[in-house]
C-alpha cells in the first residue's frame, strides 16, 4: 500500500523563503501546531489516500496523462484558515492568480480518479498552500491577529510547469514526500 496525492510543488526559492518566514511567524505565537516543512510545501490538487501500489499506474494513465495545458503563473496572496480564520484548524496561503488554471487541472484529475474507480472528492476544490495544522487553542488570539494582518499580503509568483503524483510516507518527524510521476506542462 502507498499513500498518494496529486500536487503542484512550490519550488521557487523566493516564494519558499517568504512562505517559510510567515510560517515561522505563526509558529512563534505559541499556538500548538504542526508546521509544514519547507521542502514539503505544495498546492494539493487531489488527495487520494492509501492505495495498492499496483493502482498507481491507473492514476497516472487516467488522471495525469490527460492533462493538456501550457505552463502558467500562480500568485500566492493572503493568510487564511479552515474552517474559518477565527477558529482555524489549518492555516494556509491562498492563490489569487492561477486559480482558474488549477481548477481546470483539478477537473481533469478528478474525472480521471473517478474513471480509475476511486470515490469522488467530498469537498470543494480550494487551491492553497498549507503552512500549519492547529492542534490547540492556547494563544489563538495572537494567531488570529497575524492572519488578519496578512490576509492581503503578496507572497510571490511562480510558474507552474508540472503536476506530480506524490507518495507520502508518514514518520514521527513528519511526512516524507517522493515524486512517483511528473506530468510536464507544455
Amino acid at each position: 500500500m502507498v499513500r498518494v496525492f496529486i500536487a503542484v510543488d512550490i519550488e521557487d526559492p523566493g516564494v519558499l523563503g517568504r512562505l517559510e518566514r510567515i510560517r515561522d511567524t505563526i509558529v512563534s505565537t505559541g499556538v500548538p501546531m504542526k508546521p509544514v516543512e519547507t521542502e514539503n510545501m505544495h498546492i494539493t490538487i487531489r488527495f487520494i489516500g492509501e492505495i495498492p501500489e499496483s493502482r498507481v499506474e491507473d492514476i497516472v494513465r487516467e488522471a495525469l496523462e490527460p492533462i493538456e495545458m501550457p505552463e502558467f503563473r500562480v500568485k500566492l496572496t493572503g493568510l487564511g484558515g479552515f474552517p474559518n480564520p477565527y477558529r482555524p484548524r489549518v492555516v494556509w496561503v491562498g492563490v489569487s492568480e492561477g486559480a482558474r488554471e488549477l481548477g481546470e487541472i483539478y477537473r481533469v484529475v478528478e474525472a480521471g480518479v473517478r474513471r480509475a474507480g476511486f470515490k469522488p472528492e467530498r469537498t470543494e476544490f480550494h487551491p492553497h498552500v498549507t503552512l500549519a495544522r492547529i492542534k490547540g487553542t492556547r494563544n489563538l488570539e495572537k494567531l488570529v491577529k497575524i492572519m488578519i494582518s496578512y490576509r492581503d499580503v503578496d507572497f510571490g509568483e511562480m510558474t507552474v510547469s508540472s503536476v506530480r503524483l506524490k507518495k507520502s510516507t508518514l514518520t514521527r518527524k513528519g511526512p516524507i514526500y517522493e515524486t512517483l510521476y511528473e506530468r510536464r506542462l507544455k
